[in-house]
């Protein structure tokens, strides 16, 4: 995950800082799609408003960061992650049934989308890989998808996992392998699956 701000960072961050709505905004462009797609793979069903949260808790303690984008986006992750076990503790101490909002299906949408195929399709395989790491045991997800999906190093791993630099190396390391072995048997079956064409 390429940075989007790079040499930009600084400024941006210290106008925002500053109460710049633009300048956050471009904050907010850069980490988010970051966030949901790590928060898709961690936390399934509750990315939205996990992320939600995460940016009104950014806006409230923007001030004192202090760092470039790379420890911004460690700092962003990790607050999402906080608000994710916090989340996990609460509901197993007072669970809660949720039930579906008929409501809000009335209200149409606004039309918003630059090119809905283009977007579909990145939509669709991105959803795919995110759903294939998410297939992972939970704890070695949560690290692949930080150091492949949120760009993290190794170390920035470990920090917001709390684990090893040398443990992470691992579980990433077999998480890939994991994941490489699944889609090789997936593209057997499915070769196996397509029937030859008669020639």
């Amino acid at each position: 995950m390429v940075a989007m701000l790079q040499d930009r960072f600084a400024a941006v961050l210290v106008q925002a800082q500053a109460g710049d709505a633009a300048a956050f905004a471009a904050l907010w462009r850069d980490g988010q799609p970051m966030l949901l797609r790590y928060l898709a793979v961690t936390a399934p069903g509750q990315a939205e408003d996990l992320a939600s949260q995460t940016w009104l808790r950014v806006i409230e303690r923007l001030g004192g960061f202090r760092g470039d984008e790379p420890a911004f986006r460690r700092w962003l992750v990790t607050i999402a992650r906080n608000l994710h076990i916090d989340h996990v503790r609460r509901a197993a101490r007072r669970p809660e049934h949720l039930v579906p909002d008929h409501l809000s299906e009335d209200i149409p949408l606004a039309a918003a989308a630059p090119d809905a195929a283009d977007l579909a399709l990145t939509g669709l395989s991105t959803a795919a890989a995110l759903r294939l790491i998410a297939s992972l045991p939970p704890e070695q997800a949560e690290l692949v998808a930080l150091r492949v999906v949120v760009g993290l190093d190794v170390a920035d791993v470990a920090r917001v996992t709390g684990r090893t630099s040398g443990a992470v190396r691992v579980a990433v390391h077999r998480g890939l392998h994991r994941l490489r072995d699944t889609l090789t048997a997936d593209a057997a079956v499915t070769r196996q699956a397509v029937p030859s064409s008669p020639v």
